[in-house]
């Protein structure tokens, strides 16, 4: 009954957010950048009269473009609203780049004399469903002139010329925009600037290229990010020293390239607005194959992160209704990142929690409007739910990655649940200063593991036990988190701090590598551990295990989440604008970054002694704390070209009383890697 009526509620969610659209198709991306608003509304058509003089009423010619669905209702607001005498030119590029005209048919029009204006046109007043980026309403209709003529030669590559030519610099140094995955402003309908079209549909890739040089001081797993420090701990895997020395390394990498794309669909109605987004990297491990075992170390494998689809519906100028399906930044840790150079890692397991993952997305974003212009939005999702693997914990490679990362969540039967409430507003209303967002996130899950009749061990048991359990069992644990964060952007400076508290945190690179425990406070007999369906007791960090309780009953021991909490604060300095650099010079770039983070377990969870070896391999492991340090400079030579330098120092810190490190020889309770990272990254 419990899944009965989770899927229906899910149902019902559902058929509430496709009413309203298909409502909406009968009356009539990723383009999600921060800076992106509400679709403005149509302004009201009129007779677009053109006097002898070539005197043209634009408010009324605007009206009649989006009328007939040249123009997207924010192009129109936004060509209206160009300084008087460039409205004209405004129409005319946004025209050439839809396709409408080319340069050969604007050759004419450049050659041409203007004629003098003689007679005003009438006022016509537009609908007043304008969002605040479309800019200014006028406070008067306006007319601008144009040429009348008949075609004449003139040259095209002049022409050509203008229109590829890169946009303006900015008018001043932008502030710091803080790094946002999920943002709260809708996609505007008709906005995506498209390199090409694959039939009507729009496309527009995007990426970068990323080669930096890193030097670790202590690098004992042999990676090229910095690895949670889980060496040592598990002697019969990693041994128990790093040798005469720290372990010092030296890295060049290329595989945190990346590569995507946005796109749009075409719709007939005003209302709906459909936007895409695939993309993709070489962070995957080393491919082997024959012909590659030599050069293996360069044949990084292309992976996908992204590929969601979008539908959103403007049931009004200050509503709109989505939904995304396809797989995305999950809800739940992604709604702030830090901006740091290592991106392979992230600060995982050192204070930043996040995760993409395969789901159904619901939200809904309404404008509450004032002088700040104030958003809520608050969303729902149900997620794949997953666990998350152990790493380097097991020596059973794929099967490992496939039984826990990919089966204890799904053998759960149910999805995983997600959801945000966030509210953005304009902190600073200076120029070029991204809005500001607090958010509150959470979510909810559950793992299971399956111990069939038939695993080694099982039909030895006492016949009290097989009585109890003759088909065989299963033990589950829940997962959930709760997170608060903030982002607040300002021409001066931008803060980015988060915090959050949970149970298994794992999958989200939290609680130091941990995942659950089994729990035989007060058991006896202990029948056990047995092998899981998934493998989960050769990988995960307890097993499923019998035993009696004090009733005299035979039970399933239970499984419990280890619990844990952290977060980060990211600061952001743009060094440019507190000099006043040229904003149109090579010096507008410099900015620097500072960044804290902490991941650490919770202390009775560490220390609690009913977690008994007899049910458990490496659980609770002795991992107390991940700490991140990080300071990064950043210098954009251009809109496409930028060079960075990063130090940071990670630590990983083992529980009180512990020394279980022995690094160059000597035991410790710490231990630390200081890392540079050095690296151009070419945009496109």
């Amino acid at each position: 009954m419990p899944k009965l009526m989770l899927w229906v509620c899910s149902t019902l969610l559902a058929i509430a957010m496709v009413v309203p659209v298909v409502a909406g198709a009968k009356d009539g991306t990723e383009t999600k950048t921060p800076e992106s608003t509400n679709s403005a509304a149509q302004p009201a058509a009129a007779n677009a009269n053109v006097n002898p003089a070539g005197q043209v009423n634009v408010t009324a010619l605007l009206g009649v473009l989006v009328m007939k669905g040249v123009l997207a209702p924010a192009e129109a607001k936004s060509i209206e609203a160009a300084a008087p005498g460039t409205e004209f030119q405004a129409l005319v590029e946004v025209l050439t780049r839809k396709g409408v005209v080319s340069a050969a048919d604007l050759a004419p029009v450049n050659s041409a004399p203007a004629t003098p204006a003689t007679t005003a046109a009438a006022p016509v007043t537009p609908q007043p469903e304008a969002t605040a980026s479309a800019g200014p309403a006028p406070a008067a209709t306006r007319t601008v002139t144009v040429a009348m003529t008949s075609p004449q030669p003139a040259a095209e590559p002049a022409a050509q010329a203008k229109m590829d030519a890169p946009p303006p610099p900015p008018a001043v140094v932008p502030a710091i925009a803080p790094l946002r995955v999920l943002p709260v402003d809708p996609p505007k309908k008709d906005a995506l600037n498209a390199a090409f079209k694959m039939g009507a549909v729009k496309m527009t890739p995007y990426g970068f290229i990323k080669a930096t040089g890193v030097y670790d001081s202590s690098d004992p797993n042999g990676d090229d990010f910095p690895f949670v420090g889980l060496f040592l701990t598990q002697p019969s895997i990693y041994g128990t020293t790093t040798g005469p020395t720290k372990d010092p390394e030296f890295h060049l990498k290329a595989r945190s390239t990346r590569i995507g794309a946005n796109f749009e669909w075409p719709d007939i109605s005003p209302k709906l607005t459909f936007t895409g987004r695939i993309e993709g990297d070489y962070e995957g491990n080393f491919s082997e194959v024959d012909n590659r075992d030599v050069s293996s170390i360069r044949s990084n494998s292309f992976q996908l992160r992204l590929a969601w689809a979008r539908m959103d519906y403007a049931a009004s100028d200050k509503t709109d209704f989505y939904f995304e399906a396809g797989q995305d930044w999950t809800l739940f840790g992604s709604s702030a990142l830090p901006s740091i150079l290592e991106t392979t890692f992230l600060g995982a397991f050192y204070g930043d929690i996040y995760e993409r993952s395969p789901q159904f997305q619901f939200g809904l974003v309404r404008g509450l409007g004032g002088d700040r212009d104030f958003k809520i939005s608050p969303t729902f999702a149900i997620m794949m739910p997953s666990t998350g693997q152990i790493l380097k914990l097991g020596s059973v490679g794929l099967a490992g990655q496939l039984g826990e990362g990919e089966r204890e969540g799904a053998d759960s039967g149910r999805p995983e649940v997600e959801g945000r409430l966030a509210v953005q507003w304009k902190l600073d209303k200076a120029p070029a200063v991204a809005p500001a967002q607090i958010f509150v996130t959470g979510f909810e899950s559950k793992r299971t593991s399956i111990v069939p009749n038939s695993a080694p061990g099982y039909a030895t048991m006492p016949a009290n036990y097989l009585a109890a359990f003759p088909n065989g069992f299963t033990a589950s644990s829940n997962m959930y988190g709760l997170q608060g964060g903030i982002a607040l952007p300002t021409r001066w400076f931008t803060v980015v701090a988060t915090a959050y508290r949970g149970g298994d945190l794992r999958f989200f690179f939290g609680g130091q590598v941990n995942s659950y425990a089994t729990d035989t406070t007060g058991l006896t007999n202990i029948q056990g551990p047995f092998t899981t369906l998934d493998g989960g007791c050769l990988t995960a960090a307890g097993c499923a295990v019998l035993g009696t309780n004090a009733a005299g009953n035979v039970v399933v021991a239970p499984q419990r989440p280890i619990r844990s909490f952290g977060g980060f604060v990211n600061l952001g300095l743009p060094l440019s604008r507190w000099f006043n650099a040229n904003p149109k010079g090579h010096n507008a770039g410099w900015q620097i970054y500072l960044h804290m983070g902490k991941d650490q377990v919770d202390d009775h969870d560490l220390n609690y002694p009913g977690y008994t070896a007899n049910a458990n391999i490496a659980s609770p492991l002795p991992l107390s704390m991940g700490k991140l340090f990080a300071g990064t400079l950043y210098y954009k030579v251009n809109p496409y070209v930028t060079f960075a330098f990063e130090q940071s120092v990670y630590a990983t810190r083992l529980k009180d009383g512990i020394t279980g490190y022995i690094i160059a020889g000597t035991p410790s309770n710490e231990w630390q890697d200081h890392r540079s990272e050095f690296g151009p990254i070419f945009n496109f």
